[in-house]
């Protein structure tokens, strides 16, 4: 039996409480393209360059004003503890390796590993695909009943045909290969060029002719990082020469965030009167990706522009300007046109007072432009040149082995089928060479300093915007849906009905009994308005309430609400209705559409001052007009509603079924082919509707897959659908079940995980491991059930079964032992987290702050700040140098490669020798930085 990667939603109304904080952004917050042109000392103009400026500063023509920056905005992107699997989750662990060819006949490499989720009681499938045009991740989840097979695995990545079936790699020695393949995607240490320049000075060969900078020039290098002597230096080098001074006697290195950073300093590099141009110095800052340029004088000098460094090779420049009357630092980026945009966004006005607060910002933003910078076509090309030779090489020297031994060949079945007694001994000897192979691999990868493995944050104390709160523990029942009505939450439950949740304080007011059962909701205060869908099939509908009758009824203590009584309350018309949406920007007047199988009912509700409000009814059943039906060819999965710019017949309706996405003119029924999904099997998660400067575009998620799709301007009644340069897509590591977007970041949440990335470029900044995690409401903070513990992380299990368990064919001798998440005499109970939106999107969130419980404010005390197990971290270090870090590596080696497979388990071992050890605890799993005696922060 195979596993079905079809992941089924948590709960029947998580797609459409999914992207409840949509919302204005704008990518100008990211700086706009210009055309920069100067001219050098004699007036000639140099050549013309297409540049995006970041400056900071708002375009003051537009309504648009970008959130406060805030320090929590300041994150690596795709940092390499969570990309690079092959290092942190396959080497040293016993996995399985495939090669194929696909139905191009170009090779490709399957690697597919059985781990515990950072050791969180998770066990999963991680699965890497190496093709030419790069690697693909994903997770799977792990089922003890069902086999995961090779053909459902490479399903999922969207590949079902091929040339030749894949066949296992057993030789131990394909893990150095594929260690070769990962480091492609860069280097984990950086090197950047810092050019000095004078007031006044308008070419390079002028800036590269200082022989000496300032006393505020040399206050930065120091801010920077430390002063080394290059002559016998054992770690990251960055090109300088470390045995002769060819390259100078001093330079600025420092570790940030388990990177080596080496700076180029045009200053420390060698000098030559003869030689005006400074080939020397032109030759490693020329030939770095971004340099640092730091100008003297005030803002009313001449400013720099990129035009004036002749380099082919560099695409970001990083202005600084030292203020010495306010002690102050001012940043401005200028990034080659073809670099993606990427983070942090510099604040407005870009001038930074505390100094470190400036250090980490600057190096976070020359990293992250860096990593950009390899994603432009140039670039991108070029790995995609050498990753493709080394595929196509690696593949000519297997085959020979691969048709030697036909043992090899493997049909689609099992991962790993059984083997016969008789063949047991023999396979467990490979599986143990195979992990000691890799153990030793891991080991040279860290003392040589290439090796991802640093989780620290640049403060001990520093609290990221997704940390969550407790909100109420050992909830009893599941939850169906629920919504937030002001600092509360409504939850609707099979078992037990609707109860208004007020966190810790006070106990769960049941206000409808069992009899609704309410399968999708939407509090809307401002409108007074409680819309739910109950029921399902035939007997299924919409209700409208208002809050203030509910309110009444639980402040007088009345009967709890149910089905009977509230006939009154029931849109007529909606019978049968499976799914519902409505507009999310309520400027205009409410709409709703209800799906009821294949036909769309498009409702509004009246102008107040038309309605029956005055009249005091309870139901505002009679403020609600039935518009039109529009029919589909098929019943929708997803929908969502795109305001138009003018909301005369410009209203469209986002529907997704079969495979593809159609946009839908409210006015006209007309339906416009957004997006088709390439896939076999389609599981729908959402369709976000978001406003970039004003223009309606959308976040298509489904599978892996989530697209980014702008569906303005529009023509008339006709939205212009077509390809945009601003148009672009990004893979999540595991299937979602429900997103938030909550600007500048995007959520997923798995079924054990919350991914977090940036809604601009779908770039990763973070993932929290969250054991049998729902969403449950995202319409104003974010509220989700886990069953995480509430105390602290130490209390996890820190146990790391993965390497002794791989993805085989379970049986009785090898079957993995994952502990059980319940221990003994514990009771199956939930707990309710919230993180509150204002973290997140950096602004204060217009709500009532009143409970709908009591008449007055609550003035409660701060919320404990427990965040479940996922999100607690602790930073301890340790400092030994380098070379003593080889020494005592290489004295220990024997031990250590016994020891190893408790490396993400505990930091004893390392520690009892003496090794310069970082780590980050997350849930039970430690991950380790080896770092030198310099600046680390």
């Amino acid at each position: 039996m195979h596993l079905s990667l079809t992941v089924p939603l948590c709960y029947s109304s998580a797609s459409e409480d999914l992207g409840c904080r949509r919302g204005d952004f704008s990518r100008k917050h990211y700086g706009s393209v210009e055309l920069l042109i100067s001219s050098d000392a004699d007036g000639a103009i140099q050549r013309a360059g297409r540049f995006r400026v970041e400056n900071g500063s708002s375009d003051e023509t537009l309504d648009y004003t970008p959130g406060t920056w805030r320090r929590t905005d300041v994150h690596l992107e795709n940092p390499e503890y969570h990309t690079r699997w092959f290092f942190k989750y396959f080497l040293g662990k016993v996995h399985q390796n495939y090669v194929g060819t696909d139905a191009e006949k170009n090779p490709f490499y399957l690697s597919v590993v059985l781990s515990d989720q950072n050791n969180q009681r998770v066990p999963q499938y991680r699965a890497i695909l190496w093709r030419k045009t790069g690697t693909l991740k994903i997770s799977l989840p792990y089922s003890p009943t069902k086999t995961l097979s090779v053909k459902s695995i490479l399903s999922a990545m969207n590949m079902d045909r091929f040339e030749k079936g894949p066949r296992e790699i057993l030789n131990p020695e394909i893990q150095k290969d594929l260690l070769v393949l990962e480091e492609q995607e860069g280097s984990v240490n950086f090197k950047f060029g810092v050019l000095y320049a004078k007031d006044g000075q308008l070419t390079d060969d002028e800036m590269f002719s200082n022989e000496t900078g300032s006393e505020n020039f040399d206050k930065f290098l120091s801010l920077l990082g430390d002063t080394i002597t290059l002559q016998g230096w054992a770690g990251y080098r960055g090109g300088l020469d470390t045995k002769n001074d060819t390259t100078g006697i001093k330079s600025i290195y420092t570790v940030y965030q388990g990177h080596e950073l080496m700076f180029h300093v045009s200053t420390m590099l060698p000098y030559s009167k003869e030689n005006k141009q400074q080939v020397e110095r032109k030759r490693h800052i020329g030939n770095d990706i971004v340099t640092i340029v730091f100008q003297e004088g005030d803002d009313a000098s001449s400013s720099f522009k990129p035009s004036m460094i002749r380099s082919h090779f560099t695409h970001i420049f990083a202005l600084v300007r030292y203020n010495s009357q306010n002690d102050s630092y001012r940043l401005k980026i200028f990034s080659e046109e073809s670099v993606p945009l990427f983070g942090p966004p510099l604040p407005s006005p870009p001038v930074f007072t505390d100094h470190q607060e400036f250090r980490d910002f600057l190096l976070v933003k020359l990293i992250n432009g860096e990593k950009a910078t390899l994603e432009t076509p140039t670039f991108a090309q070029k790995r995609q040149r050498t990753l493709d030779m080394l595929i196509r090489s690696l593949y000519q020297d297997l085959m020979p082995d691969l048709h030697k031994n036909m043992l090899n060949r493997r049909s689609f079945s099992d991962v790993l089928p059984e083997s016969p007694k008789s063949a047991r001994k023999k396979e467990e000897a490979r599986q143990a060479e195979f992990v000691r192979i890799g153990q030793a691999l891991k080991l040279k990868t860290i003392v040589r300093g290439d090796a991802p493995t640093s989780l620290v944050t640049t403060g001990l104390c520093r609290k990221e915007p997704w940390e969550s709160q407790l909100f109420c523990s050992t909830f009893p029942y599941d939850i169906v849906c629920a919504d937030s009505w002001g600092q509360s939450v409504l939850v609707a439950t099979d078992a037990a009905g609707v109860m208004l949740l007020d966190g810790e304080s006070l106990p769960p007011v049941h206000v409808f009994d069992r009899t609704m059962v309410v399968k999708q909701m939407h509090v809307l205060e401002p409108q007074d308005l409680l819309i739910t869908r109950t029921d399902k099939g035939k007997d299924a509908r919409l209700y409208v309430f208002r809050l203030s009758t509910i309110k009444k009824g639980l402040e007088e203590r009345q009967l709890i609400r149910g089905k009977c009584d509230s006939r009154e309350n029931k849109l007529e018309k909606t019978k049968g209705c499976h799914l519902y949406s409505i507009n999310t920007h309520h400027g205009s007047e409410l709409r709703i559409v209800a799906a009821i199988r294949n036909k769309l009912l498009l409702i509004t509700r009246k102008h107040p001052r038309f309605s029956a409000v005055a009249t005091g009814a309870d139901s505002p059943v009679e403020e609600f007009q039935y518009i039109r039906e529009i029919c589909l060819c098929d019943p929708p999965v997803v929908m969502s509603l795109v305001d138009g710019p003018t909301g005369e017949n410009d209203n469209m309706i986002c529907v997704a079924y079969k495979h593809q996405f159609d946009l839908i003119n409210e006015s006209t029924g007309d339906a416009y082919r957004l997006h088709h999904a390439e896939a076999n099997r389609v599981n729908f998660v959402a369709a976000i509707d978001v406003y970039e400067d004003g223009e309606a575009g959308l976040l298509l998620c489904y599978n892996y897959i989530c697209y980014y799709k702008k569906v303005c301007p529009f023509n008339g009644s006709t939205p212009m659908i077509q390809s945009n340069t601003s148009d672009f897509h990004f893979s999540w590591n595991q299937m979602p079940n429900a997103i938030v977007c909550a600007f500048p970041y995007i959520l997923a949440f798995t079924t054990d995980s919350i991914e977090i990335r940036l809604v601009v470029n779908g770039n990763l900044v973070y993932t929290a491991v969250v054991p049998e995690l729902q969403l449950a409401a995202s319409r104003s903070d974010i509220y989700f059930v886990s069953s995480a513990p509430v105390s602290s992380a130490s209390n996890c299990s820190s146990r790391d079964t993965s390497s002794q368990s791989s993805p085989q064919t379970p049986t009785g001798y090898e079957m993995p032992m994952f502990p059980s998440p319940l221990g003994d005499g514990e009771a199956a109970c939930k707990h309710i987290f919230k993180i509150p939106l204002c973290n997140l999107v950096g602004r204060s969130i217009e709500r009532p702050l009143k409970s709908p419980l009591v008449n007055k404010v609550l003035t409660t005390p701060a919320p404990t700040m427990v965040a479940p197990a996922p999100l607690i971290s602790a930073t301890h270090s340790l400092s030994l140098s380098r070379m003593e870090i080889k020494e005592i590596a290489s004295r220990t080696r024997k031990e250590l490669l016994g020891n190893l497979s408790c490396f993400y388990g505990t930091s004893n071992h390392w520690c009892s020798f003496g090794l310069s050890l970082t780590y980050l605890l997350l849930p039970g799993t430690a991950t380790f930085e080896l770092t030198s005696n310099s600046k680390a922060t």
